[in-house]
């Protein structure tokens, strides 16, 4: 299987070089967004459940604790609100807000970029397709051409077209389908950030007694 596909790729030209860059690019960042994006992901469920436990109880060192232990996104952006509840309200979400804004980038970063490699890797192969209908065409027509050699380099122009035109399409589907994966992925961590920001704020005003009680500095 393994010697059909380099048959066929070799027999794509050189425009499939430019291809097999875009689909190495793509799956480069494929590979390392899935590493970080699954390893800064945390049970949001689990870890608001803690928080609210420990703010009621007016723990709120126990809190911070529990989120310099987590190390990913969503606990640092709570951290930065739960080291100001001895603040206003407003400085508490300013806190937690500026430290989104640290990580939503971090987050977000290089995911777009497939997008990008897909259309790369289709004009490519539309840009070898038509090389190779050139060079088929050139044969069927051109002059000075060997009629003996005219099936030949049809055949080979035709080749080098469609076996383009598949490579191209697959490395775009490949980096389409990534996309669509860790974009679901991010939209996702970013909304239980939202949410947990929300909640979080919510429990500091709420219970603000009890939390001062812990005579955190702001």
């Amino acid at each position: 299987m393994l010697a059909d596909m380099w048959k066929h790729y070799q027999e794509g030209g050189w425009a499939m070089w430019l291809i097999l860059f875009w689909l190495i690019a793509a799956i480069a960042v494929i590979v390392e967004r899935t590493i970080f994006l699954f390893g800064a992901s945390i049970n949001k469920d689990v870890f608001m459940s803690t928080m609210q436990k420990c703010i009621l109880a007016g723990e709120v060192s126990n809190a911070v604790k529990m989120c310099s232990a987590a190390n990913a996104p969503l606990a640092r952006i709570v951290q930065a609100g739960l080291v100001k509840v001895n603040r206003p309200d407003e400085e508490v979400q300013a806190a937690m807000d500026e430290a989104a804004l640290i990580e939503m980038p971090k987050i977000n970063k290089r995911t777009g970029f497939l997008a990008l490699f897909a259309n790369l890797a289709m004009l490519c192969g539309l840009f070898g397709t038509i090389v190779g209908l050139i060079k088929a065409f050139t044969a069927v027509g051109g002059e000075g051409v060997d009629p003996s050699q005219k099936a030949r380099i049809l055949a080979e122009g035709i080749s080098e077209a469609m076996n383009c035109t598949a490579f191209g399409l697959l490395s775009a589907v490949v980096a389409l389908m990534g996309f669509a994966a860790l974009n679901g992925k991010t939209q996702g961590m970013e909304d239980d950030i939202n949410e947990a920001s929300v909640r979080v704020l919510n429990l500091v005003v709420q219970n603000r007694q009890k939390v001062n009680l812990q005579g955190l500095d702001g």
